[in-house]
């Protein structure tokens, strides 16, 4: 735009809005107390949590008969995982749900988890089984494990384990002990 087009421009602006005035303001703001930040959310949140936890696994149709499990948490590297299928972490504890009900079998699990996490035990397996037995529903221990190592905070990282160690009836579990 050219020196003189923009003068044109200011110029006819100026001309535009001459008899423009502001407008009054009839709200005075008062300075005052600002009204303490509090959460609003957090008991709501911890609501929807408590209820989540206490409904039953959800079908994951990617937890069928012999598939591998593997999570890992955001920001966990993918070589993590790598080395934990591959039974490079040294297991420090052992836990085999054969035979339980999916409500023992959750109990007892969380139970191992905050003992394994109390002795600073890094690397454990869950012996689930294969849910050979467990009809048309498929592997039932194996998604209720899978969900309660998810929801499990200290759990950085999770994988099926090797096939001398159980295969997909047993998986290898990395927890953080911070």
């Amino acid at each position: 735009m050219s020196p003189g087009r923009a003068d044109d421009d200011a110029a006819l602006f100026r001309e535009a809005t001459r008899d423009v005035k502001p407008l009054a303001h009839e709200r005075e703001v008062l300075p005052g107390k600002r009204p303490s930040a509090r959460a609003r959310f957090t008991r709501a949140d911890r609501e929807a949590i408590l209820e989540e936890s206490l409904q039953p696994p959800p079908d994951d149709p990617a937890l069928v008969g012999g598939d591998e499990l593997a999570f890992t948490r955001p920001g966990v590297r993918q070589d993590v995982l790598r080395r934990l299928r591959r039974g490079h972490y040294r297991v420090q504890a052992e836990l085999d749900l054969h035979g339980l009900t999916v409500r023992e079998a959750k109990a007892i699990l969380r139970e191992f988890l905050v003992e394994a996490l109390r002795r600073g035990a890094h690397c454990v397996r869950i012996i689930h089984g294969k849910g050979l037995r467990s009809g048309p529903r498929g592997p039932v221990l194996k998604q209720a494990v899978a969900v309660t190592l998810r929801r499990s905070g200290h759990v950085i990282a999770y994988a099926s384990a090797r096939a001398v160690d159980g295969g997909t009836g047993a998986v290898y579990a990395l927890l953080s002990t911070d």
